[in-house]
Formats: C-alpha cells, sequence, structure tokens
C-alpha cells in the first residue's frame, strides 16, 4: 500500500466517528495495538525531544526500507505515534521525505490537540523525517 493509500485509509476510518471522544478512543486503541517497544530502544537517542510525553521511535534499515517501532507513555500520543507509522513504516526513503501527511489536517487532528500536543505531533514528523533524509544520504 501507498502512503497516499495509507493516509485515504485512516481519512476513511476516522470518517466513520462524529464525535471527536469516540476518534480519542479509536486513537487510543490504534496505540494500543501497537507492540510493544523493546527496553533496548527506550533510550535518549530514540527520545523525541519535543514532546510533552515521552515518545521513543526506532528505525531500522534495511533492502532499501525503513522499518519503524515506536512507543509512548500518554495513551493518546501513542496512537498518534501509531497512526503515524502505519503510514510510513516499509517505505523508501524518498517516498517518506516526498509524503505530505495530509490526512493530519483532513481529520481534524491537529485541531483537536492541545497546543503542546500539536507541538509533539510536528516534532514525531520532524523526526520521522529527519531519519528519513538520513537513511537517503547513507543510499547516495
Amino acid at each position: 500500500m501507498t502512503i497516499n493509500e495509507q493516509q485515504d485509509a485512516i481519512i476513511e476510518e476516522f470518517s466513520a466517528f462524529d464525535d471527536w471522544m469516540d476518534k480519542y478512543q479509536l486513537l487510543i486503541d490504534l496505540g494500543n495495538e501497537q507492540p510493544a517497544l523493546d527496553a533496548q530502544y527506550k533510550n535518549e537517542q530514540n527520545l523525541i525531544e519535543g514532546c510533552q510525553s515521552r515518545v521513543w521511535l526506532q528505525a531500522d534499515y534495511h533492502d532499501g526500507i525503513i522499518d519503524f517501532q515506536a512507543e509512548s507513555d500518554a495513551l493518546i500520543v501513542k496512537g498518534i505515534i501509531a497512526l503515524l507509522i502505519q503510514v510510513v513504516n516499509q517505505h523508501t526513503p524518498q517516498e517518506i521525505l516526498d509524503a505530505d501527511f495530509y490526512f493530519i489536517e483532513q481529520i481534524g487532528l491537529r485541531e483537536h490537540l492541545s497546543p503542546t500536543r500539536s507541538n509533539g505531533l510536528l516534532a514525531m514528523v520532524k523526526r520521522i523525517k529527519a531519519t528519513a533524509l538520513a537513511y537517503s544520504m547513507k543510499e547516495a
């Protein structure tokens, strides 16, 4: 599935709910479905700066694709990073760099987050893009 197809699937899934409490519950459920991040990856290097909650992002590069894993100590934030990973996981660095993450606006996520959570979302996206950029430089 392409990055845009994945984003469209998320938009469709969220459009089934009108009430934002239901959408928050969906985020929490998505976060809870994420496999736990191995303790060895919960380190300072993987910690995303700029998030109010603690969020760890582990990326492994093999055969031209990036495999992301993540975890957070906050339920909604865990769901947000799970959504981001759902979009970018198992894609090439260039595909990730070219992605515009339009689903964030389309599902209304940014407008329904507190300013600190919104900043954290931006920090997560920046970290994913920076990771993709670093791996793309290794390819060159």
